[in-house]
């Protein structure tokens, strides 16, 4: 008798938390919601976080703020969010390899995977291979018969160790075959500065606005996209799949992440929510105009699927070339 008398006090208790997430989400949102952005102002996260909190303040009548909580490659920020109630009042807008990426190279990192619930993808970034203006390579297959010819004597530049531009090498390097040389920079501005000079082979890239005044002002050429789609940016450019390489779409994403544990009804009000502020026509062209894919917005639950995907991939290359971010 008494342990049935246990089991239902329990139950009681599990009934009063599932009434109060449930009530927590039918009056969601009734106070001001931050979204941390853990870089500085100016970059792609900050202005895509600053279009979206607009929006969002005027669609639900709450004030939005926008944190910039930058440091250490964006881990600080974060590791703040990992941390703080999962309410759906504080909200990450990051880079997707924080989560898919970051975890398995950093190896004191304050936060894991596990500890974010992805909502939504806000904007598709292609990565691009460039290689100086000079260079004789016009092709991937240029490329790849270069390092045949002479395995590791093609140097790629990156922004760093482990970071995604490292990690598309080091997947070109398994499904090419090749010995491509990683060559790491402390940021993306040195490494583009000597791949224009032509200190080294090439580079992928995210298809910035920098990237793209580069090719545009004649100081670098676009060798193949990593998506299966082409870039609107840059129509003449093929894909690798188009290059023999069937089933390669790789691409970076600026995401909406909230604390683990966030009431799933909150979650997929957040997602309906972005879902209708991605589809409306002025948001779509302007995220052309910055060069984003015309991908269409996912449900949290096929976010999530991506997320895991990705870091499936990612933690296997990173584990299978023993790549630690320094």
């Amino acid at each position: 008798m008494a342990g049935i008398t246990r089991w239902m006090a329990g139950w009681g208790v599990g009934l009063a938390a599932l009434a109060s997430l449930s009530a927590m989400a039918q009056g969601y949102p009734n106070k001001p919601i931050r979204i941390v952005v853990p870089f500085a102002p100016g970059g792609g996260s900050d202005s895509i976080a600053r279009v979206i909190s607009e929006r969002l303040a005027k669609d639900w009548g709450q004030p939005v703020i926008v944190e910039n909580r930058a440091g250490a490659g964006g881990s600080i920020g974060a590791e703040f969010v990992a941390k703080s109630p999962a309410d759906g009042y504080t909200l990450l807008i990051t880079d997707s390899s924080a989560v898919t990426i970051n975890p398995y190279v950093y190896p004191k990192l304050g936060y894991a995977a596990k500890d974010f619930t992805p909502v939504v993808n806000l904007a598709v970034l292609t990565l691009v291979m460039l290689v100086p203006v000079k260079s004789p390579i016009n092709t991937v297959a240029d490329a790849v018969a270069a390092d045949k010819a002479r395995p590791g004597s093609l140097n790629g530049a990156s922004p760093g160790a482990g970071s995604s531009p490292h990690l598309m090498l080091e997947m070109m390097n398994s499904i090419a075959g090749t010995k491509l040389v990683h060559v790491p920079y402390k940021g993306g501005g040195p490494a583009m500065n000597d791949l224009v000079a032509g200190q080294v082979d090439f580079s992928f890239s995210g298809l910035s606005t920098q990237a793209m005044s580069m090719v545009g002002g004649g100081k670098l050429k676009a060798v193949v996209v990593t998506t299966q789609a082409r870039s609107a940016s840059l129509p003449d450019v093929p894909t690798l799949a188009e290059s023999g390489y069937p089933g390669v779409d790789v691409y970076s994403a600026q995401s909406l992440l909230v604390p683990a544990g966030t009431p799933p009804e909150i979650v997929s009000k957040l997602n309906q929510e972005m879902v209708k502020i991605l589809e409306a026509p002025e948001i779509k062209t302007r995220w052309k105009d910055w060069g984003f894919l015309p991908r269409p917005p996912q449900s949290a639950a096929q976010t999530g699927a991506w997320f895991a995907q990705e870091s499936n991939r990612w933690s296997k290359i990173i584990k299978e070339n023993n790549i630690v971010a320094e």
